[in-house]
């Protein structure tokens, strides 16, 4: 997969993940497992630009 559009993808999905748990939060249910799956991006986000700094 092209690292751009998988970067895209992840943002894509942080976003969406994002306004997930404002509206699980407003409920006042459990946030944690939204909160896992960011920071989980946030780490692949991270690798992935890393990775195309190292491919330029």
């Amino acid at each position: 997969m092209d690292l751009e559009y998988k970067l895209k993808e992840l943002k894509h999905d942080y976003v969406r993940i994002q306004a997930d748990l404002e509206k699980v939060e407003s409920t006042g249910h459990n946030t944690d497992s939204l909160e896992k799956q960011l920071v989980d991006i946030e780490n692949e986000i991270t690798e992935t630009k890393n990775k195309i700094k190292q491919q330029k």
